[in-house]
C-alpha cells in the first residue's frame, strides 16, 4: 500500500527571528516527499508577513523552489 505524501503546508510566523528556519524546515518536508517520484517543485506563497504555504507543484521543476507574492 502506498502512503499519502505531503502535498502542501502552511507556516505561521508568530517570532520574525525564526521565518527562515520554519520556511527552510517546511520546505526539507516537502522536498523528501517530492524525491520517490521526482515529479514537482517546490512554490512557496507570501500571502502576508506571518503566513506562507508551501505546496509540490508541477509547474516548478523537480528539484527548484520559486516564490510568489500575493497582494
Amino acid at each position: 500500500m502506498r502512503s499519502q505524501a505531503t502535498k502542501h503546508l502552511e507556516v505561521l510566523v508568530t517570532e520574525p527571528g525564526r521565518l527562515y528556519e520554519l520556511l527552510d524546515d517546511a520546505e526539507a518536508v516537502l522536498r523528501q516527499a517530492a524525491m520517490p517520484e521526482r515529479f514537482a517543485g517546490i512554490l512557496v506563497t507570501r500571502h502576508d508577513p506571518s503566513r506562507y504555504t508551501l505546496a509540490l507543484s508541477c509547474t516548478v521543476p523537480f528539484g527548484e523552489t520559486r516564490e510568489q507574492i500575493l497582494s
